[in-house]
């Protein structure tokens, strides 16, 4: 029996791709490699947004042909897709496809088995082109569901090659959503996260929005927990939002991808809101949700960044108050606007500021949950790792642990009440509720 390893880089819509090529993998009969296999095919999906992530792409590409000289090598997602004449010249691979038909994957495989011959599969993305029918029901190691209902992206930052590599804003049909959250609950899975590229877009192009795609989700028999995944902080409007609140088992975390709290520097990364729109919905957001909160992503050392701009930024995210922020440098992209633009930050720089943004988002955090203490929340427990504790995600995404008395029994995809009693650094502790019953 043949089995196909994966390598996969970047952002959770690309592991979802990832695990649907494993399903596809499944039914033509192959089996998932572990690390330790000498497996028959390699299949290697890329990440494109930054430099850095085309550069690992590529050292894997050269590391699996050297480690496995027999094997068949699939190099795909976005980084083949947006510089398709340099991944042709790949000949480390020998199937390289990018972000579209990605179904054809094994068929292309097993042709190469048998033919030995080089494909190199990158059509261009067009405007009006249909949502990939790609699906996963299988999540063998989580409790969660990750599922993409949005594709593409048609706001060119200026820093980011994305719509180049992922083409045009599309989204999921709503039947085909449901039929594959209805086979996701039928594998016992509790919790679904919708997930996309630009995902606040979703179902623009039929007059439908995101709120139309969570209802259509919680309302599948099974299914507890539904979650959004990253939000560009664009077409939220109060209709969806008290749509969204009406949904029982809608998880109030949002997160707003914020990118600088200085509208002079969103404004040279082409974002289309200002610092205080932003601010403005995450108020809207809280008259709906008073108990939500707030995570987002935080870029230090834009070209043209001054220290002005860096504080500006670094008090913003103490007004809004996120209870985690994702800090990241700046990396020039080639092909984008920003590697052009003139007042390149130098790394030192980009490192000072990274480190004090961190040191600010990490303090924001311990406050956080030390608010949590007291509280009792419904945790989602996961997979048993640990002998000690068994730990799960409340609603709001914060790891919560209890003590494991008795390390023969699981919690494993079971919601039980926790009262939390100890904030820590990026988690908390806490016992349950009531009477702890084991199945």
């Amino acid at each position: 029996m043949y089995k196909v390893l994966f390598i996969t880089f970047g952002c959770k819509v690309n592991h979802y791709e990832t695990e649907c090529l494993k399903e596809l993998f499944r039914q033509r009969g192959w089996l998932t490699a572990s690390v330790d296999d000498v497996p028959d095919a390699v299949v290697i999906n890329s990440c494109t947004v930054t430099s850095s992530g085309d550069s690992r792409a590529l050292a894997a590409l050269r590391k699996e042909r050297e480690a496995h000289p027999s094997a068949v090598i699939v190099l795909t997602g976005c980084y083949p897709q947006s510089e398709p004449e340099g991944a042709a010249k790949l000949e480390a691979a020998d199937i390289v496809c990018g972000t579209k038909d990605r179904g054809l994957i094994p068929e292309l495989v097993e042709g190469f088995m048998e033919e030995h011959s080089r494909r190199v599969w990158l059509p261009a993305h067009e405007r009006g082109e249909l949502f990939e029918p790609m699906k996963c029901t299988r999540f063998e190691d989580n409790t969660r569901a990750f599922v993409k209902i949005q594709d593409g992206c048609d706001r060119y930052c200026s820093y980011c090659m994305i719509p180049y590599a992922r083409g045009h804003c599309r989204s999921k049909p709503l039947e085909m959503l449901r039929e594959e959250v209805r086979e996701i609950a039928g594998n016992g899975i509790k919790e679904v996260v919708l997930s996309g590229i630009n995902l606040a877009f979703y179902g623009a192009e039929w007059g439908l929005s995101l709120a139309d795609a969570a209802e259509a989700s919680a309302g599948i028999p099974g299914i507890e927990r539904i979650r959004l995944g990253s939000l560009e902080p664009e077409m939220m409007t109060d209709e969806q939002l008290e749509r969204l609140a009406a949904l029982p088992g809608f998880c109030p975390q949002f997160h707003l991808s914020l990118q600088s709290g200085c509208t002079r520097t969103l404004k040279a990364m082409n974002r289309r809101y200002t610092a205080d729109e932003y601010y403005e919905l995450t108020q809207r957001i809280r008259r709906f949700f008073p108990d939500c909160t707030f995570t987002t992503d935080i870029m230090v050392g834009f070209p043209g960044e001054t220290e002005e701009d860096f504080r500006e930024s670094a008090e913003f995210v103490g007004k809004v108050g996120f209870s985690k922020v994702h800090v990241f440098r700046y990396s020039r992209r080639p092909g984008t606007v920003a590697d052009k633009m003139p007042g390149q930050i130098p790394e030192a720089v980009k490192t000072s500021r990274w480190r004090e943004m961190t040191a600010a988002a990490d303090a924001a955090r311990e406050k956080y949950l030390k608010t949590l203490v007291g509280r009792a929340v419904p945790v989602l427990f996961e997979r048993e790792n640990c002998p000690e504790f068994h730990q799960g995600h409340a609603p709001d995404m914060t790891l919560i642990k209890i003590s494991r008395k008795n390390p023969e029994k699981s919690l494993r995809n079971r919601i039980i009440s926790v009262i939390i009693e100890v904030a820590g650094q990026d988690h908390c502790f806490g016992r349950p509720a009531g009477e702890l019953e084991y199945d």
